[in-house]
């Protein structure tokens, strides 16, 4: 076997072996481990013992992995290996295994660390593809990656660069990353980083690195947020695509504990978003990696994270922070149906602390819904994929910058708004009608009752100081002292909102907001909030006014308003001539139903 697709094909038959003893969804902790095995035949251990010995002696299979270093044994316990050895020798597959993987060769000198990174990477597809229900958890499609890929580095040839993904699932970030890297220059070296939660995702992910030759001890194991693998480490390109909509609680106490302590000097100073999404959580975390000098980051997200939260809320305190500092540079809408497990709409951000002096407060936001095709065979909730055309047109849009049908470049202050509350005055009007008397006879004095009942019940106040002298008369013709307390509780009692009545003020003369009149606002910040006030506001509420220290300022991402076109007005005529076609076929039906 010489060719790359022919060692492909060759391993993946492998696991027809394992059919009956094995479900499919767990063919790979069995064949991936297995394939590194073979490849890592070459190096050198303490047992003497090399794989074909195997053949002859499974049994000493444990023994040959002891043999290996710390470092890549930590990759066989993650994937849990010696579980499968003990299933592999009880259905009494293993000689089998190990006799059919010793027919082919992997060692470094027959294949390149590059073609066993693409016979890797390949059969790590086809097994996130078998098991769908968990494929998007841990696997990108490969589309998506090398889209975000191409936005991030561009024109770079990525010589020397470092690279990092604090969600790097099987890592498929990273290697198409390395990919695009040597495509562009053979000799070209990535050195890139990966952090993973869950453990069999991080054995192919280091298994992944250590195959293609890069280090293996650049992925680490462990949850990025409380237990950062690379504290105090910046990088030149950061990519990811963390979990859509997966909450934080478990690790809340510590994520606060640290904003409280650290502030803008550790990782989450600008705000914490509700705990059921943690994706500007990833996001945070990876802004604090930029390097001063320049870093570019791409990120995939659901729609959640571009407007959920009104002003003032964690969401939006993240988002107001990364506008102000000038960081987001585009935000991508991809076409639906594109993951393994959801067929949600995504968007890929992009960000840098390094922009053009053209692009400086500015956002391009391109829509990219439409650059899909079906595919022939969906995968899950995978029914789209991005052809390369797509992704070479999707990248010529990003690289011209300008306005157009998919592109809309924006001002950073077009993100923003002020959230005000507009106030109207509170009017009521008072009645001394019976019901609203007897209400207060556990409040007053029957004398007060008394007097209160000699109202006219038929007479409604609109005034408040008419109803005071009114109501100041009755008691004094009754010998009764009304104090100011006296005199408000009975206000209140008999009265009720009207529209057409004064203004009501408290003791000190202050006009009253009525709290069922009140309003919140979005102004845009580009808009002069005293010129918004008197155009929208003050022609039909002359007597509103804005309420003072409750105005907060907010950023969201509303991507569609930007690109949505309105459907064009229909002609008076074909409107005239389709009701005329709806009564005729009207008439119709009912001469059948006569007729029947």
């Amino acid at each position: 076997m010489h060719g790359f697709q022919e060692k492909v094909n060759f391993i993946w038959g492998l696991a027809d072996l394992l059919r009956g003893d094995y479900k499919q969804s767990e063919y790979g902790k069995v064949i991936l481990p297995l394939t590194v095995l073979r490849r890592l035949d070459g190096i050198p251990n303490s047992t003497g013992l090399a794989f074909h010995d195997l053949a002859e002696r499974p049994d000493r299979l444990s023994r040959y992995l002891e043999g290996l270093s710390p470092e890549v044994r930590d990759i066989f316990n993650s994937f849990h290996f010696a579980d499968q050895i003990v299933r592999l020798k009880r259905s009494g597959l293993l000689p089998l295994l190990i006799g059919r993987f010793c027919e082919i060769d992997l060692c470094p000198e027959s294949v390149s660390n590059h073609q066993m990174g693409y016979i890797f990477e390949d059969l790590i597809r086809k097994f996130s593809e078998q098991s769908n229900e968990t494929a998007g958890e841990h696997f990108t499609p490969r589309e998506v990656i090398r889209l975000m890929v191409q936005l991030a580095l561009g024109e770079d040839a990525g010589d020397g660069k470092t690279l990092y993904d604090p969600a790097c699932g099987t890592g498929g970030m990273l290697s198409t990353a390395d990919e695009y890297v040597r495509e562009r220059n053979p000799a070209s070296r990535l050195q890139y980083y990966g952090q993973e939660l869950n453990p069999e995702s991080y054995a192919i992910c280091k298994a992944d690195a250590l195959v293609r030759g890069h280090k293996s001890g650049n992925v680490v194991l462990g949850n990025s947020f409380t237990n950062d693998g690379f504290g105090g480490r910046r990088f030149d390109y950061m990519l990811s695509n963390p979990p859509f909509g997966v909450e934080w609680k478990k690790v809340e106490g510590q994520i606060r504990r640290e904003r409280e302590r650290l502030g803008f000097a550790g990782r989450f100073g600008a705000g914490l978003p509700r705990v059921t999404d943690g994706s500007l959580l990833f996001l945070q975390h990876m802004i604090s990696k930029m390097k001063p000098e320049g870093t570019r980051i791409a990120v995939v997200f659901n729609g959640s994270p571009l407007f959920t939260g009104d002003a003032g809320s964690g969401e939006s305190e993240i988002r107001r922070w990364i506008f102000e500092k000038d960081w987001l540079e585009a935000v991508i809408a991809l076409p639906d149906q594109l993951f393994y497990n959801t067929g949600l709409s995504t968007y890929i951000w992009l960000l840098t602390n390094r922009k053009t002096p053209a692009r400086k407060g500015r956002v391009q936001l391109i829509d990219a819904v439409s650059f899909a095709e079906k595919m022939p065979r969906s995968l899950g909730a995978k029914r789209n994929e991005i052809p390369s055309a797509r992704i070479e047109e999707i990248c010529g849009i990003h690289r011209d910058f300008g306005d157009g049908r998919h592109s809309r470049v924006l001002r950073n202050e077009d993100f923003g708004h002020r959230r005000v509350i507009i106030e109207r005055p509170l009017r009521l009007s008072f009645q001394a009608a019976p019901e609203r008397v007897n209400a207060l006879r556990a409040k007053l004095a029957p004398a007060a009752l008394e007097a209160l009942a000699h109202l006219d019940p038929a007479v409604v106040y609109r005034d408040q100081s008419t109803f005071d002298v009114a109501l100041a008369e009755v008691f004094e013709r009754f010998g009764l002292k009304l104090g100011r307390t006296l005199a408000r509780r009975i206000r209140e009692a008999i009265s009720q909102q009207d529209d057409s009545a004064a203004i009501y003020r408290d003791a000190k003369g202050r006009t009253l907001a009525d709290p069922e009149l009140r309003d919140h606002e979005e102004i845009p910040l580009a808009e002069d909030l005293l010129s918004w006030f008197e155009r929208e506001v003050q022609p039909g509420a002359p007597d509103a006014w804005i309420a003072e220290g409750d105005s907060q300022t907010g950023y969201a991402i509303p991507f569609t308003r930007f690109f949505f076109e309105p459907s064009p007005v229909r002609s008076p005529d074909e409107i005239g001539r389709e009701i005329h076609e709806l009564e005729r076929e009207t008439r119709a039906l009912l001469e059948q139903l006569e007729s029947a």
